[in-house]
């Protein structure tokens, strides 16, 4: 696992385009003059109090209309978030003005929204999703615009120095994942992409399986470009059943193929009743189970880790309330849907920063430098109370970022995710000795 290696903040002030300072100095000094000038009411200086038009810019981008994973949840919500906030006044009377950008689950439309939001100023991209790490950093390191509460989906999430993750990624959810296997299943097979992203999933999902004093997992790998998985799934059910007493697990972990995979599982294991699966909220969530059956469907009774409380758990009301307020009849929100969720508590981090920043000047260089200098975010008992220091506790194992390795585990019973554990597991302990090389 590699990822960019973090500048300083020093050096990231340095990298700030020197027009953008220039052209804002020169603003203000001109509202000045017109003020004195016309010796009469004056709108905002910025830096000053706020005017009705001083809206503060955001993006949420997300793939959306794609044969591949899509996310159209996310912008949604922040939609959604953006109207109750400025329904209240906004924030130190300024409201948020939203941005919304589609990443067509390619590298180049990733880079072009983050160009985009370099564009067009914004403050911050918040609660957004994209695999394509390695293309949309460089636009917002090179303008210092803050990423904040990505989904964890590339390993520039946890090394990047502008970016703020609310979670853990699927680092943490795969060794979360097999911590908790490793007390209910017998033999585990992992099937995974046959590539060099995929090589990193056996180390993590195995840094739990052993700390739990579980044989590592069989690891089985599977092309990137099949359309059916008949013979993979008949393999991994009998690898997993190998053990006559002990129930078998099987983890599918191949992104947006996984659910094709899974229409294989049902059938192969019709002979092997015992096998379950097993996965992660980055593979599977509730709208995934709802579409492949429910409770007649291949995930009931399987584990499951995901990164917060369960939809049910009265944490999520005030989100709940929101939707409902501002977003009743979008059927693109789910509040079920981790990508919602993460948006939620991504723009709870904004507005803690923003908050923070009261009647000052608010820039992405502000935000940026508000979150630096030891804000601590509490979202309600979702998450840890959140804060990013510039080396955070697992910067040995190469996530400088990561400051949130709690695991929720949830089990699917009668179709529906429910809590399987009485507290988050803290992820942080296995991670640092996985040999993640």
């Amino acid at each position: 696992m590699t990822g960019r290696r973090p500048t300083s903040s020093t050096s990231l002030r340095s990298v700030l385009p020197t027009t953008r300072r220039i052209r804002a100095t020169a603003l203000s000094a001109a509202a000045m003059t017109a003020c004195a000038s016309l010796a009469a009411g004056c709108g905002a200086i910025p830096g000053m109090s706020a005017s009705a038009d001083d809206a503060i810019k955001v993006m949420t981008w997300a793939p959306q209309g794609t044969s591949a994973t899509n996310k159209p949840g996310m912008p949604a919500m922040a939609s959604a978030y953006v109207k109750w906030i400025n329904s209240q006044g906004g924030i130190h009377g300024r409201k948020l003005k939203l941005v919304t950008c589609n990443d067509h689950n390619t590298s180049v439309g990733a880079a072009n929204c983050a160009q985009r939001a370099v564009d067009e100023d914004v403050v911050a991209v918040v609660g957004s999703y994209s695999q394509f790490g390695d293309s949309y950093f460089a636009p917002l390191e090179g303008a210092a615009v803050p990423y904040i509460g990505g989904y964890g989906a590339s390993n520039e999430e946890f090394t990047s120095p502008v970016s703020y993750p609310v979670n853990g990624g699927s680092l943490t959810l795969l060794a979360g994942l097999g911590e908790t296997l490793a007390d209910s299943c017998g033999p585990v097979t992992l099937v995974r992409p046959d590539s060099i992203a995929g090589d990193q999933l056996p180390q993590l999902l195995d840094s739990g399986l052993t700390a739990g004093g579980h044989a590592k997992a069989i690891d089985q790998l599977a092309a990137e470009d099949l359309t059916e998985y008949d013979a993979q799934s008949q393999k991994a059910v009998e690898s997993a059943s190998s053990d006559l007493l002990k129930t078998g697990c099987v983890v599918p972990e191949l992104g947006d193929r996984t659910a094709t995979f899974m229409d294989s599982f049902q059938r192969a294991r019709k002979g092997h009743p015992t096998v379950k699966t097993a996965a992660e909220i980055g593979s599977v969530d509730q709208t995934v189970i709802n579409s492949t059956g429910g409770s007649r469907g291949p995930y009931e009774g399987s584990y499951i880790t995901g990164w917060y409380p369960v939809a049910s758990d009265a944490r999520w009301d005030e989100m709940k309330k929101v939707i409902s307020k501002e977003a009743f009849d979008d059927d693109r929100i789910d509040p079920a849907d981790a990508g919602v969720q993460t948006t939620w508590i991504a723009y709870q981090v904004l507005t803690a920063a923003l908050e923070k920043i009261g009647d000052g000047e608010v820039s992405a260089d502000s935000v940026r430098r508000t979150l630096n200098d030891g804000l601590k975010v509490s979202t309600g008992g979702l998450t840890p109370s959140l804060s990013w220091p510039y080396q955070g506790k697992l910067a040995a194992a190469g996530f400088a970022r990561l400051v949130n390795a709690d695991v929720n585990v949830q089990t699917v019973k009668d179709g529906l995710l429910q809590s399987a554990n009485k507290q988050a597991l803290d992820m942080t302990k296995i991670l640092e000795n996985a040999d993640l090389s």
